[in-house]
């Protein structure tokens, strides 16, 4: 039995790790076609572009985990059932349960090489991607507003018109209010560097203060400010929330708790991370039930478009819950899980059907 279990594993890696590159490389080709559109702006060149699309590709290898692992599954499964390997594996014991057992082992291994990727490679080199991209083309990162970033630390609204690469604030603006929330005093600033331990240096410093004698204004070359603010915490303004790690989801959302601030986006992020890595399993298991019929001649193809189909109807699946919960609120990991439930009745309905019908 073992190297029954040892021949499957190797089929469905081989599958997968076709499909995982094939994959990569066609949403690599996707992604440099799209930065051609941005060529010559600033200093940006060929092959800086050719270093934006690399660094891109740890976040694409990560989405595209479960979708490669089903199709990748089904690749192999398949490959074994056009040979009728599948009916002499059952003929020998191997029942539906240890075929599924099987690959659960395997399966394991992506989820784990998954968080891995999620944790620790994907959030430093989309990060780095995007500082890459920003000096390239001489840009800086904003929000939608026109009047910048705006963020809220403990009594104080941060008004930010520029977020340059090296993570620097330009043309800053804090506006300080007291316990009664009435406007003591305005703070503009040219330039924030950061120091260490919640320390800015801030220069070219113009104070404007309301007090009941009256409003008074100095100025000073170079001060230093304490601020929970981090530039890990403005790193998230480069970085899409479901592309940081769980440990710095974390620290954002109790930032934004710490402020009274609405969390739900990130909390689904976070929940999404946590739960996205064993999403391959459920994604292996849908695979199995096209393995347990000898597929007639052409029928292969036809399996594999079904795995992109489904495939692409889980990742849509889990944008449309994210969306939702944000919506309405929805609880965290409701919105995480709920792609993947789905996705797993699928699976046991379709086993179901199999088995009774076979």
């Amino acid at each position: 039995m073992r190297l029954l279990n040892r021949y499957l594993a190797r089929e469905v890696l081989f599958g997968t790790g076709l499909v995982f590159a094939a994959l990569i490389f066609l949403f690599s080709f996707f992604d440099l076609i799209h930065e051609l559109n941005d060529l010559g702006k600033g200093s940006y060149q060929i092959w800086q572009m050719f270093v934006f699309v690399t660094l891109a590709i740890p976040g694409h290898a990560y989405e595209l985990f479960p979708i490669a692992a089903l199709i990748g599954t089904l690749y192999g499964l398949s490959n074994l059932a056009v040979h009728s390997e599948i009916t002499v594996m059952r003929a020998s014991g191997m029942s539906r349960n240890r075929l599924a057992l099987a690959l659960m082992r395997v399966g394991v291994m992506f989820v784990l090489a998954a968080f891995l990727l999620g944790e620790f490679l994907m959030p430093v080199s989309e990060e780095a991607a995007q500082q890459w991209r920003l000096k390239a083309l001489n840009n800086f990162v904003a929000t939608q507003f026109r009047s910048g970033i705006w963020v809220k630390d403990q009594g104080s609204f941060i008004n930010v018109r520029e977020l340059m690469p090296d993570k620097s604030l330009r043309d800053l603006r804090i506006y300080d209010f007291d316990p009664e929330r009435r406007l003591r005093r305005i703070s503009t600033a040219q330039k924030a560097v950061y120091l260490q331990d919640h320390q800015w240096v801030l220069t070219d410093v113009q104070r404007t203060t309301f007090s009941e004698q009256g409003v008074s204004v100095t100025h000073e070359d170079q001060i230093t400010w304490n601020s929970v603010i981090t530039p890990q915490v403005m790193s998230t303004l480069l970085v899409e929330p479901e592309q940081m790690s769980v440990w710095n989801l974390l620290g954002y959302i109790q930032h934004l708790r710490d402020n009274r601030q609405q969390t739900v986006r990130f909390e689904i992020a976070e929940w999404s991370k946590v739960l996205y890595p064993f999403s391959i399993l459920v994604m292996m298991l849908l695979a199995l039930p096209f393995a347990l019929q000898r597929p007639r001649a052409g029928a292969v193809g036809m399996r594999i478009m079904i795995g992109i189909g489904l495939g692409l109807g889980f990742y849509l699946f889990g944008r449309f819950f994210s969306y939702l919960g944000q919506l309405n609120n929805w609880n965290p990991a409701l919105s995480g899980l709920a792609p993947s439930l789905i996705f797993l009745a699928l699976a046991f309905l379709l086993g179901w059907w199999t088995e009774r019908n076979a």
